[in-house]
């Protein structure tokens, strides 16, 4: 017997492959301006200024990344500027600056925000189905909305506060759980940088090319794992 999906569920997946249909048209679409246009020039500029400031400019990136996670700003343009400016390095830097900011929103709305953030997050019905998941599977169902594209990454920063995990257990998962996503778009912003040198072949942006969709592939893959597993949980 065939299995029946229902409308929302059908709609849910849609919009699901449409959004990795979306990053994937984003990735070719990059490689091409890359190719094409004088961005070659600019990612130069822009590796030589940010290089200039040497070990401290890795600082300065991972505070930035922290305190934009913590007004829930979107991390992707940042992580994809590491991945230009520091190429694969670009990836410890994304995972310290993101843990920090989860964990400083985490704090913050645990123990400084609580009843403001309480109010905010009634807006929200998967908050209750995120609450009692995490009752029930604790540092677990983090990783997997870490995984998964169920919640916004620094949304989640700030309803996990309201939950009955704990701040380590927590941030374990965090570290952890971001860890494809991340690569995904590290690999898609060093390819880009290394457009901006003069040895960038054909042979190399292939080489590139092959390695994005094959990091998209895996990405996916574990978040459809990650999506099936938090439906076990009522969280979808």
């Amino acid at each position: 017997m065939s299995e029946t999906r229902s409308p929302s569920e059908n709609a849910r997946k849609g919009a699901s492959f449409k959004k990795w249909l979306a990053l994937a048209a984003v990735g070719i679409v990059l490689i091409a301006a890359y190719r094409f246009l004088p961005i070659q020039e600019w990612v130069t500029t822009f590796q030589e200024w940010v290089r200039g400031f040497g070990a401290v400019g890795w600082l300065i990136f991972i505070v930035v990344y922290a305190v934009t996670a913590f007004v829930l700003v979107p991390g992707s343009f940042l992580t994809l500027a590491a991945g230009v400016a520091y190429g694969l390095w670009g990836f410890p830097l994304v995972i310290i600056g993101a843990t920090l900011g989860s964990a400083i929103s985490f704090l913050a709305a645990r123990y400084v925000f609580h009843d403001r953030v309480q109010e905010k997050i009634a807006q929200y019905p998967r908050f209750n189905a995120v609450n009692k998941a995490i009752g029930e599977g604790g540092w677990q169902v983090v990783g997997l909305l870490r995984l998964s594209p169920a919640l916004p990454f620094s949304l989640q920063n700030w309803f996990l506060g309201l939950t009955p995990v704990g701040f380590w257990p927590s941030q374990i998962a965090t570290f952890f759980g971001i860890m494809p996503g991340t690569l995904l778009y590290i690999w898609i912003g060093s390819l880009g940088g290394q457009a901006g040198g003069d040895d960038m072949s054909i042979a190399k942006y292939v080489v590139g090319g092959i390695g994005i969709i094959a990091t998209l592939a895996v990405t996916y893959l574990v978040t459809r794992r990650a999506q099936a597993k938090l439906k076990e949980f009522s969280v979808e």
